[in-house]
């Protein structure tokens, strides 16, 4: 079980690196990311699937450092918060534009809506980016490798 544990901590770590940096070169270069959403979800799965052996693990009377355990359930913690962010980037992006509603967006042109999209995309895509950058780093740290 032990190994399972292991191997699946070093997925979560190298998962959730690679859609970080992939989001984050997406966002940066305002390129649009196709692989990344599926990416992203793999490694939050994994991140629930490393928990529950975690907790086997710890039902199973294993020794476990404290700070062990602190490290491998914020990475939920850290994603659960991240969807909230990414759930209210439409609406930030709406604000930061002054349009309010529904017919103000009707009333936009077909290429404003494109870019408005576009942008909202570009936030949703930073924001679980960089949670999956922490979540990557959290993985490091728990593993002891740093």
């Amino acid at each position: 079980m032990t190994a399972v544990h292991v191997a699946v901590g070093i997925g979560v770590v190298l998962v959730n690196l690679a859609a970080g940096l992939y989001g984050a070169w997406a966002w940066w270069t305002s390129h649009p990311a196709p692989g990344f959403w599926p990416l992203l979800r793999a490694g939050q799965a994994l991140v629930i699937v490393q928990a529950a052996l975690g907790g086997l693990l710890v039902l199973a009377d294993k020794p476990l450092p404290r700070l062990h355990l602190i490290y491998g359930l914020v990475p939920i913690g850290v994603a659960f918060v991240a969807e909230q962010l990414r759930l209210v980037a439409a609406q930030t992006e709406l604000d930061r534009r002054g349009i309010e509603g529904r017919d103000a967006v009707a009333a936009l042109s077909e290429e404003d809506r494109r870019v408005m999209v576009r942008a909202i995309l570009r936030r949703e895509v930073g924001v679980m980016a960089a949670s999956a950058l922490v979540v990557a780093l959290l993985g490091v740290r728990a593993s002891g490798w740093l």
